[in-house]
């Protein structure tokens, strides 16, 4: 499992020229992403189907490590979607440790017959659909927390975007191209309209 879904996860929150959008804000986006995913997390994708019930609870995951990442790029500022709303560390960082507990796995050996081999962890044990998913995304998150690419995690400064990224590139300061120009723009505009 990639750390980088972590990542991804906690990019479900974009900001966009209407404000702020969340990709999990009913369980046809929670669908969605998943699907989209569904290799990473095991899923079979002709029957996943997300539940209401689902989406709150891999909701309040991701607000969880968003409070963890945000703990992370500290002293810098989080994130500027929901630092004002994260829960506080102490139980972010409980109910991470109890999701990926929640599903204990075990590393499975598969071996394609025109591959290389590779260990997949997969549930060692029966475990409902839910709590495998928010295992997967929490033992992503825990594996990019607890690694040397933690060091590299930042809130992306510029103007209206919320999201954090993994600095690839010592001169990186956004988190994408398109950030870094709005942010040039924006001072830009500031210089001129007060010279």
């Amino acid at each position: 499992m990639s750390p980088m879904l972590a990542l991804e996860f906690v990019s479900t929150i974009r900001a966009r020229r209407t404000g702020v959008t969340d990709s999990l804000e009913d369980a046809e986006g929670l669908t969605s992403w998943i699907l989209a995913h569904a290799g990473d997390l095991g899923v079979d994708p002709d029957v996943f189907t997300a539940t209401p019930g689902m989406r709150e609870e891999v909701v309040a995951l991701r607000q969880a490590i968003r409070a963890l990442f945000a703990r992370a790029v500290s002293p810098g500022p989080a994130s500027a979607a929901d630092a004002a709303r994260l829960p506080a560390f102490e139980p972010s960082l409980a109910l991470v440790n109890a999701t990926a507990a929640a599903v204990p796995v075990a590393p499975r050996l598969e071996w394609p017959p025109d591959g290389e081999p590779a260990a997949r962890p997969v549930p060692a044990g029966p475990a409902e659909e839910s709590a495998r998913i928010r295992a997967a995304l929490a033992a992503a998150a825990i594996d990019l927390l607890a690694g040397p690419r933690r060091e590299q995690i930042r809130a992306c400064p510029a103007p209206r975007c919320v999201l954090y990224f993994v600095k690839e590139h010592p001169r990186q300061e956004w988190c994408s191209v398109a950030c870094g120009n709005r942010a040039r723009a924006a001072r830009h505009y500031r210089q001129h309209k007060t010279g």
